[in-house]
């Protein structure tokens, strides 16, 4: 039986960790859940798998959610306090950290300090503060399990092999919604459009990050850290049958990657159970049933975030944790109706040509790079919008 704690179990990812666990109760035991604002899925959550600890992002919404929990032998917490108390609660041994965005490098950070190994769905982690947290994981001896399908599969086609013997990590990408949108058309393009992603079903932030192919981006920073991989190594190739999630090119010629339908719930079952694998309800991949499986090259002039990425780890020092904020703001504003689609990447290259990038030495330093971040990308979209 393995303990396990979940940051953000009301998202996506969260959602289809509580259906693995569901369909495995002699596996796996849930110690706390912590949401955003999703109280009434939270509740719905406490009353099915009885966690020890709930959580809820704003300290207002704890009186709200101890009244929709009475009777309920749990025990109700909110904030930035709350967050690490799950993240650290005793008999946790995992902890799936699934918050998205910034918010997440606080709890997660107290985890590994905590001993507790890590399922990771936070892309911003690595993002933001990479070295500071492979030090971390390296120093109190802790496992890191990717959890997005694109590193989980790289994890597995490295599993066995010698890190000096890979060429080329490829990571794949579906293309999103407007792989075949004329750059011209951009502009027009509605939240609408942007969230109408051709294959995954995912949280409306990454998937609007999908279709700026921002997505990917952080994916290549954060396989540089997962896989201690020069960002040089690193190569996206567009594939729009997402049917193969990355691969590994060998020094010997070899290729080997990792195939499956589209569903998260198997890259989670993977990092949950390893080095054991589980059943998941995925559909099986029937490869008979596809007239093709096609590659591209991404088309760095449309998708100009894949590019700003590329920049700010070339960059590096306290450069992604500056464009991440901004990314966040940027999307948080196309999703407001405020900007649109092709003012995301204007919005993060103007925020990130503001900045001196500078050196970061602790989780505060990060935190302090995100807010300068978040608050100059603030400014220049009501600049756009002015």
């Amino acid at each position: 039986m393995k303990n396990i704690s979940i940051l953000g179990s009301t998202g996506s990812i969260g959602v289809s960790t509580l259906e693995i666990i569901s369909a495995h109760p002699e596996r796996f035991r849930v110690i706390a859940l912590t949401a955003g604002k999703n109280l009434e899925l939270l509740v719905r959550q406490i009353k099915q798998f009885s966690p020890q600890i709930a959580v809820v992002a704003s300290t207002e919404d704890v009186p709200r959610l101890k009244d929709l929990c009475s009777g309920q032998d749990v025990t109700i917490l909110g904030g930035v306090e709350g967050l690490i108390a799950a993240a650290t609660a005793d008999e946790t041994e995992m902890v799936v950290a699934a918050i998205v965005g910034a918010a997440g490098l606080v709890p997660t950070a107290a985890a590994i300090r905590a001993r507790k190994d890590i399922a990771l769905a936070n892309k911003e982690t690595l993002v933001t503060a990479g070295h500071l947290f492979m030090d971390l994981v390296a120093e109190f001896g802790v496992r890191l399990f990717p959890v997005d399908s694109e590193h989980s599969a790289i994890f597995q086609s490295i599993e066995g092999h010698r890190n000096e013997d890979i060429k080329k990590i490829i990571l794949t990408a579906s293309g999103g919604p407007f792989l075949n949108t004329p750059t011209s058309k951009l502009s027009t393009v509605t939240v609408r459009d942007a969230l109408n992603h051709p294959n995954w079903n995912m949280g409306k932030k990454i998937t609007i990050d999908s279709a700026s192919m921002m997505n990917k981006g952080l994916e290549v920073i954060e396989a540089r850290w997962l896989f201690n991989t020069p960002v040089d190594k690193i190569q996206v190739n567009i594939h729009p049958q997402s049917i193969i999630h990355s691969m590994v090119e060998y020094v010997d010629g070899c290729v080997i990657a990792q195939l499956g339908t589209p569903d998260m719930k198997a890259p989670i079952a993977y990092a949950l159970a390893y080095p054991e694998r589980i059943t998941t309800g995925v559909k099986p991949l029937d490869l008979t049933t596809f007239s093709g499986l096609t590659f591209l090259n991404p088309d760095h002039d449309k998708f100009r975030c894949l590019n700003l990425a590329y920049r700010a780890i070339t960059s590096g020092e306290s450069m992604p944790a500056v464009m991440n904020a901004a990314n966040e703001i940027a999307v948080a504003e196309f999703l407001g109706g405020h900007i649109g689609f092709i003012q995301i990447a204007e919005t993060i290259e103007r925020t990130m040509d503001a900045h001196t990038a500078h050196n970061l030495q602790s989780i505060d330093e990060v935190l302090k790079a995100d807010l300068w971040g978040r608050e100059t990308a603030r400014e220049i979209c009501k600049e756009m919008v002015h």
